[in-house]
């Protein structure tokens, strides 16, 4: 099942849940934004932008109408926050680690091995989000509209691991700071891929190993050169649709309340977008004959004591705000 197929029926299962209120329009002439995204428009994300869309302009009655620009077409990914601040476009979508420059907090949900299920990831945006729209609005002038997660990273691997002396030979695929780190701690040797070089790599022995999301792993039809997947949830990024502020300020209050309850919607949709996602890759996994395992208990050890090392390191980093978001995240957890 390509990913474009594995959505499209995700989509379907899950239907259109959206903001289906009365007509707030009135004989003004319509207000036009301009969304950007970097990503794909078969993605889960742009497939749930579109939907927050066609949600605002059907609850406003065409009071305000969001055109979607996908895959870079009206500015490229790392451009978009500041192209929302200059009003080149109304609003957009980054993947919230890409942020950091910007917003150090913004780089919370990459901080490896500190949540290990969808919930821990929304308790974690549950403190984060008041933090970062603090930030994002008094300091960049744009409002955060709703966070949408990615499904979480898995580790790949061509033989069976039940410890860290496993890894020992394995030559992991990494593609940033954070990983190189990663393959470091766990003795195995980093080795620098990108992307779209996943099945050429696996098909030259260039690497054995790597954490992804179980959907790139789909994408890359790894289970030609790998055997195993387990469900390590190193991380769970999300990605964050924003409007600039002048622009949402300027609506009518009926529109603006119509803005505001389609991102609720689509927050919710989305979530529940990735979880699907998730479970229809792995078992896309499953059925090339990938063995699908969680991590032992002895190297579920090491990988806690990696996340307490990250977490204090990206605290050192940032600062107060991180304090501020990781003390009640730890100590009121349930």
């Amino acid at each position: 099942m390509q990913r474009r197929e594995m959505l499209g029926t995700v989509m379907g299962a899950l239907g259109a849940v959206g903001v289906m209120g009365a007509g707030v329009g009135d004989a003004r002439a319509a207000t036009q934004w301009k969304l950007a995204t970097g990503y794909k428009p078969e993605t889960l994300h742009t497939q749930n932008i579109e939907q927050f869309a066609r949600d605002v302009e059907k609850a406003t009655a065409g009071d305000l109408k969001i055109a979607v620009h996908p895959n870079n077409s009206l500015v490229k990914l790392p451009e978009i926050l500041g192209a929302v601040q200059s009003g080149k476009a109304e609003a957009g979508e980054m993947l919230m680690s890409a942020m950091v420059k910007d917003v150090p907090l913004a780089g919370a949900d990459s901080v490896p091995f500190i949540v290990s299920s969808y919930k821990d990831a929304h308790r974690l945006w549950q403190y984060q989000s008041p933090l970062l729209e603090k930030h994002l609005i008094d300091e960049k002038g744009v409002v955060p509209l709703y966070a949408v997660p990615w499904p979480p990273q898995g580790l790949f691997t061509v033989k069976p691991v039940r410890t860290k002396a496993d890894f020992q030979g394995l030559k992991m695929r990494t593609y940033n700071a954070t990983t190189v780190r990663i393959a470091e701690l766990l003795g195995a040797q980093s080795v620098d891929v990108a992307a779209p070089d996943i099945p050429k790599a696996l098909a030259s022995g260039q690497i054995d190993s790597m954490i992804t999301s179980s959907l790139t792993g789909v994408e890359s039809q790894i289970w030609t050169h790998t055997k195993y997947y387990y469900e390590l949830n190193a991380w769970i990024p999300k990605n964050l649709v924003f409007v600039q502020k002048k622009a949402l300020d300027a609506l009518s209050p009926a529109t603006r309340k119509a803005v505001l309850e389609a991102a609720k919607a689509a927050e919710e949709r989305g979530w529940a977008l990735s979880e699907a996602a998730l479970r229809a890759s792995v078992n896309e996994l499953r059925s090339h004959g990938m063995t699908i395992d969680r991590i032992s208990p002895e190297l579920s050890k090491d990988i806690n004591r990696f996340g307490e090392k990250f977490s204090r390191e990206w605290v050192r980093t940032v600062g107060n705000d991180a304090t501020r978001l990781f003390v009640p995240f730890y100590t009121q957890a349930p």
